[in-house]
């Protein structure tokens, strides 16, 4: 009698969280919808005649106050995060997906075997390392697109400000697009399959995972996001929410009307993924998070009061997003610890926590011998996935993505020949 006692309990709680977030997502649609008509008038009907932020403020309030498995905790159990319906989107550019795609399999997807992955990256001549992810438990949908410019307007350009981005404005419009995209990705796959999902873990390809993305990260009542590397905002390198929070946090695109009508000016990505969930009322839960962003840039060395300290990627612990590449360390110890003291809290500052911290100097290119740092790291396992897409050949490379292709629900790409042939072939030429 107890088993089943315990068992009805579960389903009630499995039930009650399925329940709220559907509803609430319902009506986060309806209500976005509303703001995106509303912010595309403004320039018509003056803007003190309607304000949207209020609009979608005083609904969401209005919402969560009749769902009390929502309000009642911060998070659901660790058993019921696994088995409730999860999207898991990746996006960006496969640069090194090489060394990041086996941690990204091994510690995010294949911890989370229910889950169903989207992804959402440019056609480029690395997107043909993307056939490592063959292996991740489901794959909803792949798309791989041909980027073009995005138009940029005067009100972008008016919110938006170009000088942190390496890329310029049109670089933040397009890392928006690809974030943005992952919503529309699976809102249709909703669509298709007649459910809604309950959460969504939306991160980049290029994430380095040192330990797995644990299950406390799925918080009820706000949007989670990594601590530290806020540069002026909050940490936008991940995102996990519910349902709702998710729509409102993947609208990059959709919601610079909404900031424009504020009179946000110069927001980089981070300020203006601040300034986003502010205006919605999304309440930001910040924390660390086993996982780095592995770069290519080159960044003073040693880093100022607003510099960017880049990791050592076999330091360990928890870099909640930060910058990395396999060095051996210049600086550990009570380095780090000056380092640390100098660095602003609301910019380039992470949280530190367990591991040896070590810092590389990223004034220049990857030091020679980097494959030898990496695969002490990562372990023999990551080491023969990464040669093995050193040694792919054109043939080899077919067959993997084919793979793919076929245990993909959706495949919104070009043909795995030609991805293969763009990055095998004509990258050579």
């Amino acid at each position: 009698m107890k088993i089943n006692d315990d068992q009805t309990r579960y389903n009630i709680t499995e039930e009650a969280c399925q329940i709220s977030n559907f509803k609430t997502s319902r009506i986060f649609f309806l209500c976005l919808i509303y703001i995106l008509l509303c912010a595309v008038i403004t320039n018509v009907i003056h803007v003190n005649v309607f304000h949207p932020v209020s609009y979608i403020s005083s609904t969401m309030r209005s919402s969560s106050s009749h769902h009390p498995s929502i309000s009642a905790s911060s998070s659901c159990d660790s058993t019921i995060v696994k088995a409730t319906k999860m999207a898991i989107c990746l996006v960006g550019g496969a640069r090194r997906f090489e060394l990041t795609g086996p941690s990204i399999v091994k510690h995010v997807l294949q911890e989370y075997p229910n889950a169903d992955l989207f992804l959402h990256g440019p056609l480029d001549q690395n997107a043909y390392k993307f056939f490592l992810l063959k292996t991740a438990p489901r794959i909803a949908a792949v798309r791989i697109f041909d980027p073009h410019r995005i138009a940029e307007t005067k009100m972008q350009l008016r919110v938006l400000s170009s000088g942190d981005s390496p890329n310029g404005t049109q670089g933040l419009l397009q890392y928006f697009n690809l974030v943005e995209g992952c919503l529309g990705l699976i809102s249709a796959h909703e669509s298709r399959h007649n459910f809604t999902y309950e959460w969504i873990v939306r991160t980049r390809v290029d994430g380095y995972w040192s330990a797995p993305l644990d299950t406390s990260a799925f918080q009820l009542n706000g949007y989670l996001v990594p601590a530290g590397s806020r540069f002026g905002g909050l940490n936008d390198r991940l995102g996990i929410g519910d349902r709702a929070t998710s729509a409102v946090a993947l609208s990059r695109l959709s919601v610079l009307p909404v900031l424009a009508a504020i009179g946000h000016q110069n927001l980089n990505s981070e300020s203006a993924f601040k300034a986003q969930l502010a205006a919605t009322h999304v309440r930001a839960k910040e924390a660390t998070l086993p996982f780095c962003i592995l770069s290519d840039r080159h960044y003073m060395y040693p880093p100022g009061r607003f510099g960017v300290p880049v990791a050592a990627i076999d330091g360990g612990g928890r870099l909640s997003g930060a910058k990395c590449r396999p060095c051996e360390a210049v600086c550990t110890g009570k380095c780090v610890e000056k380092v640390w003291r100098l660095l602003n809290k609301g910019w380039g500052w992470l949280e530190r926590s367990e591991g040896s911290l070590g810092l590389c100097n990223a004034t220049g290119p990857w030091e020679e011998g980097w494959e030898r740092v990496f695969d002490r790291a990562a372990g023999e396992k990551a080491a023969a996935e990464r040669r093995k897409v050193e040694a792919v050949d054109l043939a080899g490379c077919q067959r993997e993505l084919e793979g793919l292709k076929k245990k993909a629900n959706l495949w919104d790409a070009p043909a795995p020949a030609e991805i293969c042939r763009l990055g095998l072939v004509d990258s050579v030429l």
